[in-house]
């Protein structure tokens, strides 16, 4: 029987590059979205280079959505091993203009429904013998620009909620950390209607010190791993992913 891995926000950018990375993997991929067409179209993908996956249509701060989710996957696949906590939203605005119904609408997404997740994902795993979960946080948890209070205050959550679970569910054998990436360039993993070319000018590379603009492949290939075996000791962690870019100091000329 192959792992099971769960993916929010599967359907395009980050989401999309971890469903085709765990199903290269030889993982069984769940993976839900609240884009219908575009989760269908990464399912048809994984299954045309022979993986196994599914997908379903969640809004993850919506209880119901996810308890379905879960229990249909566990139904489907016999198991659950691995989660990736990705969907997130952002609604950027000047604080003093902020709503409080779309601070609640990005806290909702982006942590509720981490926790939401996590919680039924963890009941599963638990009977099954452990497993790993993975948090997306992000570099605006530890640093931000104006105008981001909604999402830098879920992303901060996040790493809060990320080192609790890990206490909370170390005894059921269940290893959770957190990924921050910083710039991802994700035009290009778009539903194929949408995707775009992107391009980076020089400055845009030279901010980060590894010379370039980091890849959604760079954040799969991290969560592969600490969802790995090879991870075991690795619990409670935050993993900043962002080419260097939050460890340079930059000055105006």
């Amino acid at each position: 029987m192959k792992k099971t891995a769960l993916i929010t926000g599967g359907g395009q950018g980050i989401g999309r590059a971890l469903a085709v990375k765990f199903a290269e993997n030889g993982y069984a991929v769940s993976l839900c979205d609240v884009d219908k067409e575009a989760g269908l179209e990464v399912v048809k993908h994984i299954r045309s280079f022979g993986g196994t996956a599914l997908f379903l249509q969640v809004d993850v701060a919506a209880e119901e959505d996810v308890r379905r989710w879960v229990k249909l996957t566990a139904n489907e696949f016999g198991r659950i091993d691995v989660l990736i906590n990705n969907a997130g939203i952002s609604r950027n605005a000047s604080f003093l203009e902020l709503t409080a119904e779309d601070f609640d609408r990005v806290i909702g997404v982006n942590l509720r429904g981490s926790f939401l997740c996590s919680r039924e994902a963890a009941r599963v795993m638990k009977e099954s013998g452990g497993g790993s979960i993975v948090n997306l946080s992000s570099t605006r948890a530890l640093m931000s620009e104006a105008g981001t209070e909604a999402y830098s205050a879920s992303k901060g959550g996040i790493l809060a909620l990320t080192h609790a679970m890990a206490v909370s569910l170390g005894p059921d054998d269940i290893r959770v950390n957190a990924v921050s990436p910083g710039w991802i360039e994700t035009r290009d993993w778009q539903l194929s209607s949408r995707v775009t070319t992107p391009h980076h000018s020089e400055q845009d590379k030279l901010q980060h010190p590894v010379g370039r603009v980091g890849i959604p492949y760079d954040i799969a290939d991290l969560c592969v791993y600490l969802s790995s075996d090879q991870a075991g000791f690795i619990t409670g962690q935050n993993f900043v992913v962002d080419g260097g870019m939050t460890i340079k100091m930059i000055y105006d000329e």
